[in-house]
């Protein structure tokens, strides 16, 4: 599945390229993901570089563990107090990785509590059919099964009660989904 994202400005579309980090995911109606086993191919990582994570914005599925490595020639102390994953990997040096399982759903707004500058959100959800945009706005989904599904939007910057109306009905043909409000 691909779709395309805009980002508005008051009534004004947001500057091109600046539609990236929108997260996009499908619940199946049924609540059972129909497709084959998923499983990463990779482990994720939250990497620490020049004090900022890459990638800003990290989508997982619920059982996943993210390594979260210090390429910074100095200690970080990686945290996470808010909604999702609770944790505090405490201080660690450059070089070296820790782990964390993101066992239930939710969004975790990550930060070092030594930089206060870095930030980053790891968002665990129960379905693999999920994609971010890039700074034009594409989203491409994988592997969507044909069904019907409950389309969600994440971004950083809007409202809980505006990502809650922007939930549709959509259905999965094999192509593009189609909203079926």
């Amino acid at each position: 599945m691909t779709a395309r994202v805009e980002l508005m400005n008051g009534d004004k579309p947001a500057k091109s390229g600046e539609a990236g980090n929108v997260v996009v995911w499908l619940v199946p109606a049924s609540g059972v993901v129909k497709s084959v086993a998923y499983q990463q191919t990779q482990k994720p990582r939250l990497n620490q570089r020049n004090k900022s994570f890459e990638p800003h914005v990290l989508v997982v599925t619920v059982g996943s563990v993210v390594a979260f490595p210090n390429h910074d020639p100095f200690f970080h102390n990686v945290f996470s107090l808010f909604e999702g994953k609770r944790f505090d990997l405490g201080l660690y040096e450059a070089g070296s990785t820790r782990d964390v399982h993101f066992d239930k759903p939710g969004i975790s707004y990550i930060f070092c509590n030594i930089h206060p500058e870095m930030s980053a959100v790891v968002i665990a959800l129960d379905t693999p059919y999920y994609g971010i945009s890039d700074s034009r706005g594409q989203v491409v989904i994988a592997n969507v099964p044909s069904g019907k599904y409950t389309l969600r939007v994440w971004y950083e910057s809007a409202l809980p009660e505006t990502l809650k109306a922007m939930q549709k009905k959509a259905r999965a043909t094999g192509q593009l989904p189609t909203a079926i409000s």
